[in-house]
């Protein structure tokens, strides 16, 4: 983490009126929560639509704050602190992480994509831990704010930084990728997330390649090929670039794909004598695999050393995560987020999965995809395979759309639509038995892991 002194603190931030008895005093990291904060941290209060942290002072200060960022503008600074005046905090806080990784020796991974960021991060960080140091973007530290923050936590002696960006309108991705300038940016995919922000598949696309932006001028752009709305765009541009995806035309494509019912095996045409093993569910993550696998052989990492790191991979919590429920059922918990693809992805494992009970799904409202929201619900229940899932419950008001996509092909009697989750789960347990298969997904606003934790071993 960050380890300098107030007066460099006030410089790198662009800082004011630091008192000079002050200025020797070392700060060791950075919190914008009084709850996480550290003896030494510097406490940087951000001002929200909701709240106002110059409000939480006297807690920062409890909790072991060795100074704090104060803006301006905002009355009654503390007395009991060393303070830096700035003009806007938030801005100080993306200022210091700019200076800070300025001075930073380390190669910079940048991941964005409509699906599959957080478990690519996971992925290319496991990897190339068998032979770096590496960190990188804790939870959903993705946005203008934590990304700034993670930064803030590399370690001098850090070699590699694994950067996920997340976005919502445009500029977003450009904003993170200048400020983070990586030596590798990777796109995962594009999907329909955010349609209601940026209107198109086209938009999305755009929004997404305003990761090259802060590309390093001998960087690597890593994609999946099979996205025209990608490659056509990419064409024009004048970088370096690896492709992967299902078709033969890409850099990486696989040669075989084998699901069991604890990971993924697969083949690649790169290395066709090799079989790379993942404990990571559904074939989709294959390209994940393979956007990884491209990234480490471009920082020199042997095949070996990736396939070490896959079998080591630790996924993010409520990303196709597998877990022992209740007498003897096997539940998927892909509750963290979704949209037509990857709710699609998910129902495909389903399909592929063996059960020796029955399969079951339940599945949530997808948020934010614009004017066709219920096209894309009623789409997504008609992808549902009756000779491959048993029973299809969905929850909220979109979710009903999906219940009338899969009535399209299943009997009456097996699928299933609610509002109100209880009776939701009522529904469920009258149902599931040992041998059992239970998939959850749906986006986060729908929190839907709490059908996870009814049936939780």
């Amino acid at each position: 983490m960050i380890k300098k002194t107030l007066a460099q603190i006030c410089q790198m931030a662009k800082g004011e009126k630091l008192d000079s008895q002050f200025q020797d005093i070392l700060i060791e990291g950075v919190s914008i929560d009084t709850r996480t904060i550290s003896p030494g941290n510097l406490y940087i209060p951000i001002i929200g639509e909701t709240f106002n942290g110059h409000r939480f002072i006297e807690a920062a200060i409890e909790n072991g704050a060795a100074a704090v960022l104060w803006g301006s503008n905002q009355p009654n600074p503390p007395e009991q602190l060393p303070v830096i005046y700035v003009k806007d905090t938030l801005e100080a806080l993306q200022t210091l992480a700019k200076s800070y990784r300025d001075e930073l020796a380390i190669k910079v991974v940048g991941i964005t994509g409509s699906n599959g960021k957080t478990t690519t991060k996971d992925m290319v960080t496991s990897i190339l831990s068998t032979t770096m140091k590496v960190q990188k973007t804790e939870g959903n530290f993705n946005n203008h704010i934590g990304l700034p923050l993670t930064i803030l936590r590399l370690k001098e002696d850090t070699e590699v930084a694994v950067l996920e960006m997340g976005m919502s309108a445009f500029g977003e991705i450009e904003f993170l990728t200048l400020l983070g300038r990586p030596d590798v940016a990777v796109i995962t995919n594009i999907g329909e997330s955010h349609m209601l922000d940026l209107g198109s598949r086209e938009g999305i696309a755009k929004a997404k390649l305003e990761i090259v932006e802060g590309l390093s001028n001998d960087g690597l752009l890593v994609y999946h090929g099979d996205e025209p709305l990608l490659t056509e765009r990419v064409r024009s541009m004048d970088i370096q670039t690896i492709t992967f995806g299902e078709s033969e035309q890409n850099d990486f494509y696989p040669l075989r794909i084998k699901q069991e019912n604890e990971g993924t095996y697969f083949t690649i045409n790169k290395l066709e004598d090799k079989e790379f093993y993942a404990p990571v569910l559904g074939k989709h993550n294959v390209n994940n695999g393979m956007a990884a696998m491209a990234v480490a052989r471009h920082l020199g990492l042997s095949w070996d050393h990736i396939e070490a790191g896959l079998k080591q991979i630790k996924i993010t919590n409520m990303r196709l995560e597998l877990i022992e429920g209740i007498n003897g059922t096997k539940l998927i918990n892909d509750a963290y987020n979704a949209s037509p693809l990857s709710m699609k992805a998910a129902i495909s494992l389903v399909h592929d999965l063996d059960a020796s009970g029955k399969k079951l799904v339940v599945l949530g409202d997808m948020l934010e995809l614009g004017d066709k929201e219920k096209d894309y619900h009623e789409e997504v229940g008609r992808f549902i395979q009756p000779d491959k899932v048993d029973y299809v419950f969905t929850f909220g008001v979109l979710g009903e759309h999906i219940a009338n996509g899969a009535k399209q092909y299943f009997s009456p009697d097996r699928v299933f639509a609610y509002q109100d989750k209880e009776q939701l789960i009522d529904a469920v347990r009258k149902l599931l038995s040992k041998g059992d298969i239970l998939l959850v997904k749906g986006s986060r606003g729908m929190k839907l892991e709490e059908v996870i934790v009814a049936f939780k071993k």
